[in-house]
């Protein structure tokens, strides 16, 4: 059932808390299985890059969700911290995207629930043969820190490609998705199951950096950085960029 892809990507998407001038704030971040170049295992959380940076206290804190035994689940944030005592950041950020990796020690279940690196998109997933203008798309979030229920469940919401040229990423990095974006939601994956392509897993095709706005109004469209630079970014954390692994 397409609902059980879904429920894997629902699993590995957490609820983000940082603090900016006293003020709480939140945001969304991903889970992504992305083993160490010596094969290693590892556990990646992806997030925006403006999430983490002006993050006061040198850390966030992570909602994890715990089950209860009895079929229910607790919402149990923990922190996760983003600098060493020298001030070394622990994250690595794209140098020019707004994309951020930190590595986790995720509790069992959620290193479980983390997406295979493979379904991270590519230039293909928005060429000829991919997701084109008017495609529906989904996205996962906590808008102003709202989840779906006490658990700390991300919430799901779909709207369409809302713009054009999608590809090379390389000349477009960004695109146009028709949902409206509160802050909370930068950094949620944005996915398509894409059955109708013959993928046979979904596919994040970026995370939300943005909402757009227009003297101060908002226009309910979400900006979405493309995946490639995930991929990107966590080619550079394996480049020699510190990690330290978050409280789990």
């Amino acid at each position: 059932m397409e609902w059980d892809l879904t429920v894997q990507l629902i699993n590995a998407t957490v609820q983000i808390e940082h603090s900016v001038g006293g003020e709480r704030r939140t945001a969304t971040g991903f889970l992504v299985d992305a083993p160490r170049p010596d094969g290693t295992p590892r556990v990646v959380l992806v997030t925006a890059a403006h999430v983490v940076e002006p993050a006061e206290g040198g850390q966030v804190r992570l909602g994890w969700r715990d089950e209860t035994g009895d079929g229910g689940w607790r919402f149990n944030p923990l922190p996760a911290p983003l600098t060493a005592v020298d001030g070394r950041p622990y994250w690595t950020r794209h140098p020019e995207r707004d994309v951020a990796v930190l590595e986790v020690s995720a509790p069992p279940e959620f290193a479980r629930a983390a997406i295979p690196l493979a379904w991270l998109g590519d230039d293909a997933s928005m060429g000829e043969e991919g997701i084109g203008p008017g495609d529906e798309l989904m996205a996962l979030g906590f808008p102003r820190g709202l989840s779906a229920n006490r658990a700390g469940f991300p919430i799901l919401r779909s709207g369409r490609v809302a713009s054009w040229p999608l590809w090379p990423v390389s000349a477009f990095p960004t695109f146009l998705i028709d949902v409206a974006m509160y802050p909370g939601n930068s950094g949620g994956p944005v996915f398509t199951l894409g059955g109708a392509r013959g993928w046979t897993h979904p596919v994040i095709l970026g995370l939300v950096t943005q909402q757009v706005e227009l003297n101060s109004e908002r226009l309910g469209i979400g900006v979405v950085t493309h995946a490639v630079f995930v991929r990107q970014t966590i080619a550079l954390m394996d480049q020699g960029a510190p990690v330290l692994a978050a409280v789990g």
